[in-house]
């Protein structure tokens, strides 16, 4: 693993008490609305630096990131936002229910981490494991050259088999947390502030030679590494602006948990659930799952105790639930032998490949794009089948198809990670996310 480090941070009130109306969710899961109710909750939200254009997955203009600059510096300067005198880590702890209602805790540290080009490297190296899209990286390279700072952390997993990193984090909790907050989703998140030399020696030795995979925030580091090159081409590089910060959590902790990434496919010409299974013969074998989409991962579940490849497959204009199995054991080793194996029967991948490249694609709509929505309950499918919510298709009523998958293995992050292959987009979604706000990473 790249050297890890305890960093001075900006933080609101000091670094201390209940900063609710401050913090925010990363400015990837927030659109217009969502920053204006947080800002008309309290103008010194975070999101009024973290989040001066939407949609931030494409470039704003340049007064956007010039006023986010503006705002920040004076938040400084009226002592809103104060910078720590002495360096820090920072054990946290998220506290937030489960999908069966069960209360779990994720445990991590905040640092700052050696910020190096993604890849494997002798002494550890920094793990990516899935595409990302240009247009966020554009508003993130733009937000940081404005503000000269980090605003949001990276998520980052490691390994730690011994234990000896979640230790040291959990052994840095005794006592009440210096920050708390409660997100919108329900989230407690809760603060601790290590300065201690022994703790911080303790978790660098604990991680030493670990490597880091990028969990979320893939954006946001890449973002860092360009950062480091627009300053070396003008010249000197501050020592800060060349690490990331980032949130660390032991791939053993118990509440590391993966959403699945449904798809929702729509904007077919020549779609219909007939034409859908005519034209996945021979790749598909589909078996009628009655009309309960709330069901229907139950159903996934128990003919995946006999089948390799399952997925859940639901026709909007009929209501009707299906179990798809794909009738070949790997369908995608011709087209990518030398990706392994673990990348090839993601179930995203298989979506990518087979169902819209190779059935929806050049069989439904004449060889054009399909449209794409990515939500992640069977809540949020059946609002994007209703309009109540648009998803990334677009438009009330894109929706035709939902296909339904299961979470992405965490074995199947590190394989991937480690055999240097990207899983394709919104592969992972780990719930929750980390906050922003509770940490500013200055790099100047």
């Amino acid at each position: 693993m790249p050297s890890v480090y305890p960093f001075a941070a900006v933080q609101f009130k000091g670094g201390s008490g209940d900063v609710n109306s401050l913090v925010a969710p990363p400015y990837d899961v927030l659109d217009a609305a969502g920053k204006k109710r947080l800002v008309d909750r309290d103008p010194h939200n975070i999101v009024a630096i973290d989040l001066p254009h939407t949609p931030a997955k494409e470039l704003g203009p340049p007064s956007a990131y010039e006023g986010a600059a503006a705002t920040y510096r004076n938040w400084l300067q009226s002592g809103v936002l104060k910078r720590q005198p002495e360096p820090a880590m920072f054990a946290y702890r998220q506290t937030f229910r489960g999908a069966d209602g069960t209360t779990i805790q994720r445990s991590g540290m905040a640092v700052t981490v050696d910020a190096v080009p993604f890849g494997p490297r002798a002494g550890g190296g920094i793990l990516p494991h899935e595409e990302t899209f240009s247009g966020p990286k554009e508003d993130r390279f733009a937000l940081m050259k404005a503000t000269r700072c980090q605003l949001s952390p990276v998520f980052g997993l490691f390994a730690d088999e011994s234990g000896a990193g979640t230790r040291v984090v959990k052994g840095s909790m005794a006592g009440t947390p210096a920050m708390t907050a409660r997100t919108d989703d329900g989230t407690l998140h809760e603060v601790w502030t290590i300065t201690e030399a022994s703790a911080i020696r303790a978790y660098q030795d604990a991680l030493a030679g670990q490597d880091i995979f990028i969990a979320d925030g893939h954006h946001r580091y890449t973002t860092g590494l360009n950062y480091i090159k627009h300053l070396e081409s003008q010249g000197a590089v501050p020592a800060a602006a060349r690490r990331s910060m980032m949130v660390l959590v032991g791939m053993s902790d118990p509440g590391l948990v993966i959403w699945p990434t449904h798809r929702v496919l729509g904007g077919m010409s020549g779609y219909s659930m007939e034409s859908f299974a005519a034209a996945a013969s021979g790749l598909l074998s589909i078996e009628p799952a009655g009309t309960d989409l709330r069901g229907l991962e139950g159903r996934m579940a128990e003919k995946a105790r006999s089948a390799r490849h399952v997925l859940g497959l639901y026709d909007f204009s009929t209501q009707r639930c299906f179990v798809a199995t794909l009738t070949q054991a790997d369908p995608l080793k011709e087209r990518f032998a030398a990706k392994p194996r673990e990348w090839r029967e993601l179930d995203v991948a298989l979506i990518q490949y087979i169902i819209v490249e190779q059935i929806c694609q050049p069989k439904l709509n004449g060889g054009q794009p399909v449209k794409w929505a990515f939500p992640h309950t069977i809540r949020e499918v059946l609002d994007i089948g209703s309009g109540a919510e648009t998803g990334a298709g677009g438009g009330a009523g894109f929706a035709q198809l939902a296909v339904v998958v299961r979470p992405t293995p965490l074995e199947a992050v590190r394989a991937v990670s480690r055999a240097n292959e990207l899983m394709p987009q919104k592969s992972t979604f780990f719930y929750p996310k980390l906050a922003t706000g509770l940490w500013l990473n200055p790099l100047e």
